[in-house]
């Protein structure tokens, strides 16, 4: 074998490590890509629920997740949060939320993680998201009270785009 095949071949070696890598990397977060809210398959207690939602799901360096949420609320404002987590149970800050909140996300497994909401401090809200088997659907389902103490008992159903 020649010195520029060699060369050729332990890139191309290279490369396919680095992909398959970052395929398994992909299937370990299968929540990772963009889901909107099926509003008519959702209940949300209390009600009303938004009339549109579009999650965004990245990994950014250093291992985290980057969620952007985009969406119509009842009243049909905009709505637009972030948060950045390491799916690690740390609290992080929930930007742009109506109320000033924080989340702690904690990833359970391939295909379901969890998150605890707090307003000045105190736990609101716990959710539990899943993922499909087949990867096509996500639903949220959370439980607790919302900021002015009412009982939330909403399920949220997303599909992939």
């Amino acid at each position: 074998m020649s010195k520029q095949t060699r060369s050729a071949f332990l890139i191309v070696v290279g490369l396919s490590v680095l992909l398959i890598g970052s395929g398994v990397a992909q299937a370990a977060d299968s929540w990772l890509g963009t889901w909107k809210l099926n509003v008519a398959k959702s209940k949300y207690s209390p009600g009303p629920a938004p009339k549109s939602q579009t999650s965004h799901f990245e990994a950014v360096a250093g291992g985290a997740v980057k969620i952007t949420v985009d969406g119509v609320d009842p009243a049909g404002k905009a709505t637009h949060t972030e948060v950045v987590t390491m799916f690690d149970g740390k609290e992080v800050e929930y930007k742009g939320a109506a109320v000033a909140e924080t989340r702690a996300y904690k990833r359970i497994d391939d295909h379901n993680y969890e998150w605890v909401s707090r307003v000045k401090g105190k736990v609101t809200t716990t959710s539990r998201s899943t993922v499909s088997a087949d990867g096509k659907t996500r639903t949220n389902v959370t439980t607790g009270t919302d900021a002015e103490g009412k009982p939330v008992n909403s399920t949220g159903v997303y599909e992939r785009q």
